[in-house]
């Protein structure tokens, strides 16, 4: 579109006390020949708002620049339909941190407002994806037990049709099994209530139901998924916007228990899970002869919170154990039962269903050491009681229940990693792939999806398929998919039905804001999505490799494919790219290099440096605002650029800003590793990765490699903002002034 550009100041909130502000605006007049250009006191009040809609409506003004606060406040204020907009943050990370009428200040602001300038010139009005084929809005659900029961509900509650498709011959799942629940409000167990569960579902118009049927083939994206259900050697297709996958979980394998655990040792050593599945609500007796039950033993966390078993809690065990110990105390009063723990969890109000246990009779011993003693029918356990400081013996046992934990069905399969690195390196790209870190993905046989990167979404830690467990739950790295009940992490019956709600409602957003051609998260409402040209396209597969979320598939010929519904507009392919093919209508590499090269270079005899930061808008944005909110002061010689995601960084942008005679760079990219945070899961890592070639740059500009640095961020770390930049600001002045100033 032709554009017409407006820029409007803000001078509340201390910005005119600490800026010159019409030497500001001489940056957008004189120096951009931007005709309109207006100071107001308050420009997110009505009359500032008003200012800038009636200079659209009578001068045409289709592109805006705001210079005012940060742009992750009052974003729904500065929204204007139809409009390239452009935020310039000098309240936050100007005036709020530098000190008031200092020249390095003004510097620094009329930089800020040079870059967006050159911003919004690059820019065009993105225009939202609308596919192809006929959009759908109903949902898959995946697995009938108690979380996709509920959400299968929940889901029709919501006016939504819903396909259910359970791979054993009726619903229920393992609760099917269980006569008797601890769930809220944990007075009392209850009796299970998974029939009525059942039979609401099977009763629903809105719910179509496959039992005995498994997910053959899932292909497409968010709104365009095709999924092919075979059942019973037929098949059949449905058009799904989005999935839920509540595949449920499956015990830990008690055969794999070191051997004082006991268990093989005699039939009367069982699993919690062995428990439910024996007794299931009837009489309990022992296993090896059917005899009444008198003396039992419940030993906690067995195997759990192990490095060599289950490194984590599965959170519902202890509560489990209390239950099936209150089952046998009400079966026979007189029986003596001991629970052995090393720290008993009864989160929240199951602190009650402790307290029943303990009214009852049941035995706690705490005890970081236990041993199953098995001499054929005769059964002790031994174990170390921290309170007392002595061994306790228990002996005479009718029966020993060991509490083995939960683990999500995603868990099992081949790991299938290596396979497809080796796939990608008969592709003749060994060197560049070996750096590129694949994650774990496995062939589970849930929804075996027709996806260039594997067959099922990938796990991460511990097996369980998160994308970003602190600020997305339910969300897996497959945009449209959520994990829902105890594949997404261990629970209880409370915690899988409030997991079945979540994530049904998730799969909702999902269908309304990708049926708009938005972003779902954690860009929700972005309308952009990546453009390929293609005629430059070496089949260089880093797109397609490099991707955290495979949202690009290839041909016979390795040229990509990109589903744009899958797509989380992180750019992590565009900073892939070695041809620089990859760009969205407001964010491209030609883009950020132009801000780049938009900023003042002072020469070397004025002794004021320019740092460059480019700052992950995810975490390490949000902390240089938390700094200046909080009025911290740091160095004036930087200049920050916001990245949707710093995997979205390319290399050209560090060469072109030396070569301008930027004299540092830095690169504030999000925490990653085993106790991950990136909200695009890999892109800092991949950041990292590709820094690491970044000297090979510098050689060859005869540059030294001190002058780029990347360093680890999180939004709670902005107390150490000033330390960062100012650190490397003295590192700079050590290293001296850019060569290439003045070039």
């Amino acid at each position: 579109m032709e554009k017409k550009l407006g820029v409007y100041i803000c001078s509340g909130c201390g910005i005119g006390d600490a800026l010159d502000l019409e030497q500001l605006s001489k940056v957008a007049t004189d120096e951009n020949s931007i005709p309109i250009c207006k100071t107001h006191s308050n420009l997110c009040g009505k009359e500032g708002v008003d200012l800038i809609k009636g200079d659209m409506d009578s001068e045409g003004v289709n592109s805006i620049i705001v210079a005012a606060c940060s742009p992750r406040v009052m974003y729904d204020v500065f929204d204007f339909e139809g409009c390239i907009v452009d935020r310039v943050n000098i309240r936050e990370q100007v005036v709020w941190s530098q000190p008031p009428g200092d020249e390095n200040t003004q510097m620094m602001a009329e930089d800020y407002l040079r870059m967006s300038i050159a911003k919004v010139n690059a820019m065009e009005l993105p225009e939202p994806y609308k596919p192809e084929e006929e959009f759908s809005r109903d949902i898959l659900v995946v697995g009938g037990g108690l979380t996709g029961l509920t959400a299968a509900i929940e889901g029709a509650k919501a006016g939504y049709n819903i396909v259910l498709v359970e791979k054993e011959s009726e619903l229920g799942g393992f609760q099917k099994n269980v006569k008797q629940i601890a769930t809220f409000p944990y007075k009392d167990i209850q009796e299970s209530d998974i029939d009525a569960l059942i039979n609401e579902v099977t009763q629903n118009e809105r719910i179509k139901v496959y039992t005995g049927a498994t997910v053959e083939k899932t292909e497409g994206g968010p709104g365009v998924f095709k999924v092919t259900i075979k059942q019973n050697g037929s098949s059949a297709e449905h058009r799904i916007g989005a999935i839920v996958m509540a595949a449920g979980w499956a015990p830990y394998e008690p055969e794999k228990l070191d051997e004082k655990y006991g268990y093989g040792a005699s039939p009367n050593v069982i699993t919690n899970f062995q428990f439910e599945q024996n007794f299931n609500g009837d009489k309990i007796t022992r296993p090896s002869d059917g005899s009444p039950v008198n003396n039992v033993v419940f030993i906690q966390c067995a195997g759990q919170r192990d490095p060599d078993h289950l490194p984590y809690c599965s959170s519902v065990c202890c509560i489990t154990s209390l239950k099936q110990a209150i089952q046998i105390k009400r079966q026979n009063p007189d029986s003596a039962v001991f629970i052995v723990f090393q720290e008993m969890r009864t989160p929240g109000q199951a602190e009650d269903l402790y307290r029943k246990a303990q009214e009852m009779g049941v035995v706690f011993i705490r005890s970081q050491s236990v041993e199953v003693k098995a001499n054929g029918d005769l059964l002790s356990v031994e174990a170390l009681d921290e309170l007392l400081g002595e061994n306790v013996l228990m002996d005479n046992l009718d029966l020993v229940v060991l509490a083995t934990g939960m683990v999500p069905v995603s868990a099992f399969g081949p790991d299938i990693s290596q396979e497809m690195k080796e796939e990608e390196k008969e592709a003749g790209k060994e060197e560049e792939l070996e750096e590129i870190p694949t994650d774990i993905i496995r062939r589970s046989n849930i929804l075996n999806l027709e996806y260039r990167q594997g067959p099922e979404p990938p796990a991460l830690r511990y097996d369980f398929p998160d994308s970003h467990f602190i600020c997305f739950p339910y969300e897996t790295r497959r945009t449209g998919i959520y994990a829902a009940g105890c594949v997404r992490r261990p629970m209880g019956v409370a915690s899988a039905q409030e997991d079945a709600a979540g994530a049904v409602m998730k799969a909702i957003q999902c269908i309304e804001l990708t049926s708009k051609g938005a972003a779902v998260h954690p860009r929700a409402g972005d309308l952009s999505f990546p453009e390929f040209q293609m005629q430059r396209c070496t089949q260089c597969k880093r797109c397609t490799v490099e991707c955290p979320f495979g949202a690009i598939n290839e041909d016979e010929k390795a040229n990509p494919l990109p589903n744009p519904t899958r797509c989380r507009r992180c750019g992590v392919c565009m900073g892939a790219c070695p041809e620089r093919i990859i760009s969205f209508k407001n964010y491209s590499v030609a883009m950020i290099g132009d801000m780049a090269k938009a900023i003042e270079v002072p020469e070397e005899d004025e002794e004021k440096p320019r740092i460059l930061v480019f700052a992950c808008e995810n975490d390490a944005y949000p902390a240089l605002d938390m700094a200046g909110l909080h009025r911290m002061k740091y160095n004036a010689w930087v200049r920050v650029i916001p990245l949707r995601c710093l995997g979205s960084m390319n290399l050209i942008w560090i060469a072109d800003a030396l070569s301008r005679g930027i004299d540092g760079v830095l690169l504030l990219g999000c925490k990653h590793g085993d106790d991950y945070q990136c909200h695009f899961v890999k892109g800092s890592e991949l950041a990292n990765i590709r820094l690491g070639k970044v000297s090979e740059t510098l050689d060859r500009l005869a540059l030294e490699s001190e002058r780029v640095h990347f360093e680890t961020v999180s939004i709670i770390d902005y107390p150490r903002i000033p330390e960062i930049l100012d650190d490397f600001a003295k590192r700079i002045d050590e290293i001296g002034p850019n060569p290439f100033k003045g070039w």
